[in-house]
């Protein structure tokens, strides 16, 4: 029960139920904050108890300041938990092992147990292996059932094992496209303490994309999995009281422009703005014009330009789009009834004040593609083949030639830019009907002309749920894709986090044997480097009808805006023009294709699966039953020694670098993501442990393993390490010997920790960007990484790094490795951290660098410790130690 202070408690009449409620209007100043902090204001009234929260935090968060920086801690606690499998797995694997801890420590191993409700759905872990045939999907899921038995078991268990943790099975859509579609609220009910209570619908997720819901008017954002756990077990997420960015939109999107044109619009300006850590929130005449799908793509793409989150308030689409996608009446009324009863209704006549201000009229985007290796990294689409001409010298070498080959009976001729993947693919777009269907048109034309896909191009279409497909079927548009070779391969992510498959076999030995820059093309929302497809050196993002069109073309070397696509059955010279459709074509297809009853159709059963998951074979038990053969499943060894009470926070002395890395270097470089080379360091434990190279799998479904995740971090075939010079991939040199040879980071980590030596990481600009990777953190720490100084941190990668008892600094300002003219050969020492075991935070710590030959470089680093929460998590060796210990001791 809230303590109240303010008297907020109240009653909401909607229709015949009445809810409890927590009035926003009772608190002096609450009116003039954006939406966003609204709903942060409103989850601080709903738990104040004047331990984690007071009357204090609700007072400075009302009174914000638009010009006020970050300091004011607070506790939020979100209404639920959504994660997908690849970094749910190892919640679930950490929960199981904590309740194992839990009996150690002589407490009771059920309280290790969702207290918030969580919600998993396993999409990662499809991967596009056959494509091109009606039997794709089918033989797609044989294999993945196939090689994820074990998992799958685990998290059957969990399913069953654990109270409020529902799993939505295999093959029935992407994380972040069955939340916007189903189990997001917007508005939540449940039955607290005997009260029925309405409150916002909030979340944190383990997937730095869980922002798509933003375009709800829901405010919930990626976390790592670690904070995820914790979150589930109760615990509140510590934060400052953010900045927030007020984007203005204005006008309404030009005929041709796309959803995809107008996110990568965003993007860009917002990345080169900076809003790293902030949150964005959207207002003005313009949000009218954005329809909810739109709105949901660009939330997603918050973390490609870095901010928190990036929110749209709710109004009359918000309400249109959950009675298209099938939600009761009385959801519906509760919405908009809570909404206008909090303030929290869109209002395009009241502005809120913001700390910063962008604007856009929708009517100045224009058509646009992304990349080769960065989403902020827009193209107008009219220069795309020159920017490709420009670029890509520095992604081949002198000798690079074209290369002449047989693919399916076809004489070809492969050369830089020849496109190796055409993937519609990610929530980003299939969620967004207006774009499938522009994209189901374009190939409805192109085939009647008689076009078709180049023959070295692997073309995919993964749905992020079951409903795309039922209506590009009734729109009759599932026949002209499939014509092209865009079968369904699966309802998953694939492609766009790496799970595309191999390339077309004389496309992949063109790209090994002549180091021939092949590229993708993807309507995702990630293009880093390596990631696609480790045969494919550039990646461009854009919107699914373009990705038909580069099908048709085959090459990035080809303006779209005005080269031919080919010839129609008349001989006619065929342009894009001529396939595009028109937005009233676009709107009368999706008017006449589009009803509520396939929404609750799909989801009827949405946690029921199919007859494959049913016959799952499960342990049972309240503690898990660890298979000591599994190479899936494996507990890891964060509780190992653990007592009540943590040793004292220590300096660090004798280090040494692993890793000198530059900027940007992003979660993917980091993790372990994509396919396991049979030579690398998890590809050698695999085989010792019996599996064939067939059968390894990718590092993201195998993260419940933590000797094969190790094993692959920092070892990302892109990755450079400035240590280790001419070399690409996860090597390093190891000082435990005279001649520092070059070595694998694993092996080398090994070595140093028989020597008993510390190890550090200097890293550049933006260190950790990408993906809420929990593995980048849990990874490092297991390498016997004690401290990472970077000169800058992203956000979920930082706390992430706290959560693993890893300590963030960051160079003084201005300074990098490079202008202190630290090698990396160098071996450190860090003083003053014993400030923590006296419940301080220092700003600062020393840190000394030794060279070989005596050479002493001094500086203070900045302490990124930036909470008590924070500093707590670290003095307890982590996140989950802190809560397990608190746990324990109730």
């Amino acid at each position: 029960m809230s303590v109240n202070s303010f008297g907020a408690r109240s009653d909401l009449a909607v229709g015949d139920r009445h809810y409890e409620i927590y009035r926003l209007d009772a608190v002096p100043g609450a009116r003039e904050l954006p939406y966003s902090l609204k709903i942060l204001l409103e989850n601080l009234l709903r738990h104040e108890d004047d331990l984690h929260v007071t009357a204090d935090d609700i007072r400075t968060l009302a009174a914000w300041k638009p010009s006020d920086e970050p300091h004011h801690e607070i506790a939020y606690a979100p209404a639920r938990v959504i994660m997908q499998d690849f970094t749910g797995v190892p919640c679930i694997v950490d929960l199981a092992t904590m309740r194992e801890a839990m009996a150690s420590l002589g407490g009771d191993p059920e309280k290790i147990n969702p207290l918030s409700p969580a919600q998993m759905v396993i999409d990662h872990s499809v991967i596009a292996e056959k494509f091109g045939t009606p039997d794709a999907l089918r033989e797609n899921t044989d294999i993945e059932y196939g090689r994820n038995r074990e998992r799958y078991q685990f998290l059957r268990w969990g399913q069953k094992t654990f109270d409020d943790f529902k799993v939505v099975p295999p093959g029935t859509g992407i994380v972040h496209q069955v939340n916007i579609e189903h189990l997001a609220q917007v508005v939540y009910s449940r039955t607290v303490g005997g009260v029925l209570q309405a409150f916002p619908d909030t979340c944190v997720g383990t997937d730095s994309h869980t922002t798509m819901v933003n375009g709800l008017g829901v405010v919930g954002w990626g976390v790592g999995g670690i904070e995820a756990e914790c979150a589930m077990l109760g615990q509140p997420v510590s934060m400052l009281i953010p900045r927030v960015v007020g984007f203005k939109l204005s006008g309404q999107l030009d005929s041709g422009v796309t959803a995809t044109d107008l996110v990568l619009t965003i993007t860009q300006m917002l990345r080169e703005h900076g809003v790293v850590g902030k949150f964005v929130e959207f207002f003005g005449s313009g949000v009218a014009e954005v329809p909810l799908a739109n709105r949901a793509t660009i939330g997603n793409m918050s973390p490609e330009y870095g901010s928190t989150i990036a929110v749209f308030p709710v109004d009359q689409k918000t309400i249109d789009y959950l009675r298209l996608t099938g939600r009761s009446e009385e959801q519906i009324e509760l919405v908009e009834g809570y909404a206008r009863a909090q303030g929290l209704w869109h209002d395009p006549d009241h502005e809120a004040s913001y700390s910063e201000y962008l604007e856009l009229d929708l009517a100045t985007v224009r058509a646009s593609i992304a990349g080769p290796k960065r989403p902020q990294d827009r193209i107008l689409l009219d220069q795309a083949k020159d920017v490709f001409q420009q670029e890509v010298p520095a992604y081949v070498s002198d000798e690079t030639a074209p290369m002449s080959t047989t693919i399916d009976g076809h004489e070809v001729t492969l050369d830089n830019g020849a496109v190796g993947i055409a993937a519609i693919t990610s929530c980003t777009n299939t969620s967004n009907p207006s774009v499938m269907v522009a994209a189901g048109l374009v190939a409805k034309r192109a085939v009647e002309k008689g076009l078709d896909r180049k023959p070295w191009v692997k073309t995919t279409l993964a749905p992020g749920s079951q409903v795309v497909t039922d209506y590009l079927d009734k729109a009759g548009l599932i026949e002209p894709l499939a014509a092209l070779d865009f079968d369904i391969v699966g309802y998953g992510c694939t492609t766009c986090i790496g799970n595309s498959g191999p390339l077309i076999p004389e496309v992949s030995k063109a790209a090994q044997d002549n180091d021939l820059a092949i590229t993708s093309v993807l309507s995702g929302n990630r293009n880093f480097e390596g990631r696609i497809n480790p045969d494919v050196k550039m990646n461009y993002l854009a919107s699914p009808p373009l990705v038909v069109a580069y099908a048709l073309a085959g090459s990035m070397n080809f303006d779209l805006a005005h080269d031919s696509l080919g010839t129609d059955r008349d001989g006619k010279e065929v342009y894009l023009a001529d396939l595009w459709p028109t937005p009233a074509e676009v709107d009368e297809v999706i008017a006449n294709s589009i009803d509520p009853q396939m929404y609750r159709d799909s989801y009827a059963d949405v946690f029921t699966g199919d007859a494959r998951w049913q016959s799952l074979d499960t342990p049972s038990g309240k503690l898990f039953d660890w298979n000591a053969e599994s190479t899936y499943v494996r507990r890891p060894p964060y509780f190992e020694g653990m007592t009540m009470t943590p040793d004292p926070v220590q300096d660090i002395a004798g280090a040494r670098v692993l890793l000198r890395l530059g900027d940007s270097v992003t979660t993917d470089h980091i993790s372990p993501a994509g396919a396991i080379k049979a030579d690398s360091p998890a590809g050698r434990y695999l085989t010792e442990h019996g599996v064939r190279p067939l059968a390894f799998n990718s590092y993201g479904s195998r993260r419940g393993n933590h000797e094969v995740m190790v094993r692959g971090t920092f070892a990302n075939v892109r990755l450079r390490n400035q240590l280790a010079p001419g070399t690409e991939g996860g090597f390093t040199r190891d000082f435990t010997k005279s001649d520092a040879p070059v070595e694998t980071v694993y092996d080398a980590s090994l070595n140093y920790r028989a020597a008993g030596t510390p190890l550090v990481v200097l890293a550049g600009k933006e260190y950790g960007s990408g993906s809420s990777r929990d593995w980048a953190a849990k990874g490092t720490m297991l390498l016997g990484i004690r401290a990472v100084i970077a000169e800058s941190f992203e956000r979920i990668h930082r706390s992430n790094l706290i959560g693993m008892g890893v300590l963030p600094l960051q160079f003084p300002q201005g300074h990098s490795a490079d202008t202190l003219g630290l090698s990396g050969a160098e071996s450190f020492d860090i003083t003053g951290l014993d400030a923590l075991n006296h419940g301080e935070i220092p700003d600062t710590v020393h840190v000394t660098a030794t060279s070989a030959d005596g050479k002493v470089t001094q500086f203070d680093a900045d302490v990124r410790i930036d909470t008590q929460g924070e500093s707590h998590y670290y003095i307890n060796g982590g996140i989950m130690q802190y809560v397990l210990r608190n746990l324990a001791r109730a």
